[in-house]
């Protein structure tokens, strides 16, 4: 029986050559999973300034380079600006919520201390205390200031590396689309600039979200007389950058706060948080929804489930701008191309 072209010793081997390369490519990524998500947030800050400068250039006579470098100076000034007038607040607001965090839940102890089930929840915490052991305090300090000084230097090379990517994104796209073959080269092309027109909107609009329930947030706690009320809300917009999860867990240093001004207030507090995501998913996002990229709340929670279970605190904060880039890629390669079905959804302005 003769043998089909198709299935030749050397055709075999070329297929098994090619299916080795792509695991040992795939766990070597694995390996630098970190490092590889350090490059997507580098590649998030080069569209955020890309994106500006590209604004600055069409409405003033300076070149893109210029414009790039005055949009990296404006926000280097506006930080350092913003910083000498609020700081020395909201480093003190921060400092008395470092204070008032631990005294409420010294409070929060001691009342559960008072009912069986109560303890039992104690119990279940302490086990997942570490300066519940002698000792541990001072291995968690040593811990936690490494961290400090590795998250510092992470973000210096993102920081870094989203300007050079900014500087010159064809450069960086056009080594991308040199990977595939000659004939998909400009459908790799036009994948990549409908990722970054994604992710640019996307930033828009969240950008837009964080500062509105930021400065809601330190409205309400202010109002209610929770201490700490701008430091607080500063902490609930950045934490709008992870939706719904982000929400929850800056809602509890808000509620420890309020815990030592009453348990009415505490309520209140309640209130204020659910009323605000209301507000947000009701009215903010639908007005952001309708220029920008969406994405179903069940899809965004179970993103930061899953990135969040593979990848860490990084694949957290990265899961839904990733979530973005996935829909696009599917929606172009598999929907558009491979089953031909044309988007027939009004794309946003």
């Amino acid at each position: 029986m003769s043998t089909s072209p198709d299935l030749s010793p050397g055709h075999f081997a070329r297929l098994l050559l090619i299916a080795l390369i792509i695991v040992i490519i795939a766990l070597l990524v694995w390996q630098i999973v970190d490092v590889m998500l350090l490059v997507f947030g580098a590649i998030l800050l080069a569209v955020m300034l890309k994106r500006s400068a590209d604004w600055l250039e069409e409405r003033t006579p300076l070149s893109a380079g210029w414009s790039l470098a005055a949009v990296v100076l404006g926000i280097t000034v506006a930080l350092g600006l913003c910083g000498w007038l609020f700081g020395a607040q909201v480093s003190g607001q921060i400092d008395q919520l470092v204070q008032v965090v631990p005294q409420a839940w010294g409070q929060l102890r001691e009342q559960l201390q008072g009912s069986s089930w109560g303890r039992g929840v104690l119990e279940t915490v302490d086990q997942f205390n570490p300066s519940s052991v002698s000792g541990g305090v001072m291995r968690e300090a040593g811990s936690l200031l490494m961290s400090v000084v590795g998250g510092l230097g992470n973000v210096l090379l993102l920081v870094v590396g989203g300007v050079y990517l900014a500087a010159q994104p064809k450069l960086y796209r056009d080594g991308v689309v040199m990977l595939v073959p000659r004939n998909s080269e400009y459908l790799a092309r036009d994948t990549l600039d409908v990722m970054g027109d994604a992710l640019g909107n996307w930033l828009k609009g969240q950008f837009i979200a964080m500062v509105m329930v930021g400065a809601m947030v330190s409205l309400g706690l202010w109002l209610l007389g929770v201490p700490s009320a701008i430091a607080l809300g500063l902490l609930a917009g950045l934490g709008e950058f992870v939706p719904l999860v982000g929400a929850v867990a800056t809602a509890i240093p808000a509620l420890l706060a309020a815990s030592t001004v009453g348990m009415s207030t505490v309520l209140y507090v309640v209130a204020l948080y659910i009323v605000i995501q209301q507000i947000e998913g009701n009215v903010i996002l639908p007005i952001i929804e309708r220029k920008m990229v969406s994405l179903a709340p069940a899809l965004a929670l179970f993103a930061v489930v899953a990135f969040g279970l593979l990848f860490g605190i990084l694949g957290v904060i990265f899961a839904t701008p990733l979530t973005v880039v996935a829909y696009v890629a599917v929606k172009k390669l598999y929907v558009e191309y491979a089953l031909g079905k044309p988007d027939t959804k009004e794309e946003p302005d």
